[in-house]
């Protein structure tokens, strides 16, 4: 008994990895930052694998990957304004007991613990006013 013969080309269906502008990568890992938001399905909607997305975020944390700017850019801070204690003029720091942010000529001291996300809504607010 003579069997079919069967060739199989490799002209068919063959994945193509795809290449992804930044902007994109950029909104896309935007998007896991915003509250209530899981990689999971940030990746899901974009039909991509969660730890893709992973993999830019990680770009993004290394300076690697620039985001765009917050929807929401006006952030507001508590601000309260203490006495100043000391010789303002000694090139000694103050101690702090919180974050300090130091930009220019502007030191902004956070309370004790405050969290990352508290930080980088002032740092944020900061780099929007200058």
């Amino acid at each position: 008994m003579d069997a079919p013969l069967e060739l199989l080309t490799s002209g068919g269906r063959r994945r193509r990895n795809r290449q992804w502008p930044d902007e994109v990568k950029a909104r896309i890992v935007s998007e896991t930052l915003r509250p209530g938001a899981t990689v999971g399905e940030v990746a899901a909607r974009h039909g991509l694998k969660a730890n893709h997305v992973c993999s830019w975020r990680t770009l993004a944390r290394n300076g690697k990957l620039v985001l765009p700017a917050p929807e929401d850019a006006v952030e507001f801070a508590t601000l309260m304004v203490a006495p100043v204690v000391g010789d303002v003029t000694s090139a000694e720091p103050v101690a702090s007991a919180g974050p300090e942010v130091v930009v220019g000529s502007v030191a902004i001291r956070l309370e004790p613990g405050a969290s990352a996300a508290r930080i980088a809504s002032v740092v944020h607010a900061l780099l929007a006013a200058s």
